[in-house]
């Protein structure tokens, strides 16, 4: 007997609080939080949150593009010379611009094929972290990678319960512990605080 009502997959992906960050002395950039929701099978964890900026997008679409020769990727939100980061308007409508881009590339089940793009929603490796470990010249591999992010960065204590009852009890939807990571350098650090108001730079 088959079920009538099969579970509809969702993916949730959420643009939100950008935050004014300094790089040096002379240059501040703006970074945004990414969340994601998910019961899809394509993604390693079911939540994550994690932190990138405007340039971390551009090479996400580059990449994105040229491992997809024949998909036509949205645009991003065009960089002006006219942006403004301290002008809200400016700022959330790159924000939506950005949110937008998202939603379209995981409507696509080739883009969702590509682990950049899992590396970029669910970790805070670099670019160029992120290229090392696709090509495997890391000891870590790409659900590793994401699997200790997760464990550095506990914002969501409802999916950390139901990872801990999956080790003792058998919740089949709760996902392995074990990164496979010794202990952790800089290529992985933590994203987003506890409390989004908690940090101003």
């Amino acid at each position: 007997m088959t079920p009538k009502h099969e579970k509809q997959e969702f993916v949730t992906v959420l643009v939100r609080d950008p935050r004014t960050q300094k790089e040096d002395s002379w240059h501040s950039y703006i970074d945004y939080e990414i969340f994601i929701h998910t019961n899809s099978m394509c993604f390693t964890r079911k939540t994550s949150c994690v932190r990138r900026r405007f340039r971390e997008f551009v090479w996400l679409r580059q990449r994105l593009q040229s491992n997809a020769v024949l998909i036509q990727l949205p645009e991003l939100p065009s960089k002006t010379p006219f942006f403004n980061m301290n002008n809200p308007h400016h700022v959330d409508h790159r924000r939506q611009g950005l949110q937008e881009f998202l939603e379209k590339v995981l409507q696509d089940a080739l883009l969702l094929s590509d682990s950049r793009l899992h590396l970029f929603l669910q970790t805070q490796l670099s670019p160029e972290d992120m290229e090392a470990c696709v090509s495997g010249q890391t000891k870590y591999s790409v659900a590793d990678a994401i699997h200790e992010f997760a464990s550095l960065n506990r914002r969501f204590p409802v999916e950390d319960e139901e990872r801990k009852k999956g080790k003792t009890g058998g919740d089949s939807d709760s996902e392995s512990s074990s990164s496979g990571l010794g202990p952790s350098d800089d290529s992985i650090s933590c994203g987003c605080k506890a409390s989004p108001a908690s940090e101003e730079s």
